[in-house]
């Protein structure tokens, strides 16, 4: 790590969760009845989505709504300026999973420890931001690490390094997909979502969206990485947290409130410690790629396709 920003840590920040918590992630990403291993907290199974700690940044400890903007804007980065968080679109996120996640925290006390691994220019279109979060017991073991790219629109141009270049991850050219996950979002969907934590008005009221030329609300983009991985696990792994190892992707265009997102996804045959690697897009159906550069780590159920 080098440059303005680079290396800068947050202060340590608690985190809290029910079993109603999960639940609720659970049900707004997309998980269904057949997957009541997620869905009822008396399953003799009973677990927690994987990706659940991405929404704790958000959440932290509240089980109220919080003002978004405020919390957004209370830590500055050194040596960099103090961007305006009401213009602000994730532009992709990894995460590593390393142990399942109880389905409450209560008994334990749990942190997100998040450092900043660079702030780029990319001139007149914004600034990205890229920070690695772990969630781990205090004093104790990392459950899981993730790494992600804050796209601050229109703030750029301030001298800063323009960054590495995105590897990129494409899906086989002429090959057919060996799953295909279609979710049907609802007008509603991004409400109901935002209960998880993520507060944020641009995906609520249109006129943030409006603002940054998104033409009104659009829903969250987590939304859409996090029910991309359940097609992927409920497809591909069995619905089993055990499959999953790795996921990221790169936010590619906005999802608006009521359409229908199909993920495509391809194994590669291409092991890295025992883990296929999984390539996927997702699009708006009938038209644009919103999530591109997908990629996962995973345990596959069933056959590779052959065409």
């Amino acid at each position: 790590m080098s440059g303005p920003g680079a290396g800068f840590e947050y202060p340590a920040q608690e985190v809290s969760w029910l079993k109603r918590d999960v639940l609720l992630f659970a049900y707004s990403i997309g998980c269904t009845a057949d997957e009541l291993h997620f869905l009822y907290e008396l399953h003799p199974n009973f677990q927690v989505f994987p990706t659940y700690p991405i929404i704790l940044p958000f959440k932290q400890t509240d089980q109220e709504v919080i003002d978004f903007y405020a919390r957004s804007g209370s830590t500055s980065i050194p040596k960099v300026p103090k961007f305006d968080s009401r213009r602000v679109v994730d532009g992709q996120r990894t995460i590593t999973f390393f142990k399942p996640i109880p389905p409450t925290s209560a008994g334990k006390k749990f942190e997100l420890k998040s450092k900043v691994v660079g702030v780029y220019d990319k001139g007149k279109a914004g600034t990205v931001v890229e920070t690695e979060t772990s969630l781990a017991e205090t004093g104790g073991d990392v459950y899981t690490k993730a790494v992600g790219r804050a796209f601050f629109i229109g703030q750029g141009n301030w001298g800063g390094p323009k960054g590495p270049s995105t590897v990129n991850y494409p899906p086989p050219e002429g090959k057919k997909p060996d799953a295909v996950h279609a979710l049907q979002i609802t007008k509603e969907s991004a409400h109901l979502y935002r209960l998880n934590g993520d507060y944020n008005p641009l995906h609520a009221i249109p006129e943030p969206g409006q603002k940054m030329g998104f033409g009104g609300a659009i829903m969250h983009g987590l939304f859409s990485w996090n029910s991309a991985c359940h097609g992927l696990l409920q497809t591909l792994g069995g619905s089993d947290p055990a499959n999953l190892r790795e996921f990221q992707a790169q936010f590619a265009a906005p999802v608006k409130p009521g359409d229908k997102l199909v993920t495509q996804a391809w194994r590669t045959g291409e092991f890295k410690d025992g883990w296929e690697e999984v390539r996927f897009i997702t699009r708006v159906e009938g038209g644009k790629v919103v999530l591109s550069n997908g990629r996962a780590l995973m345990k596959c159920q069933g056959e590779r396709s052959k065409l």
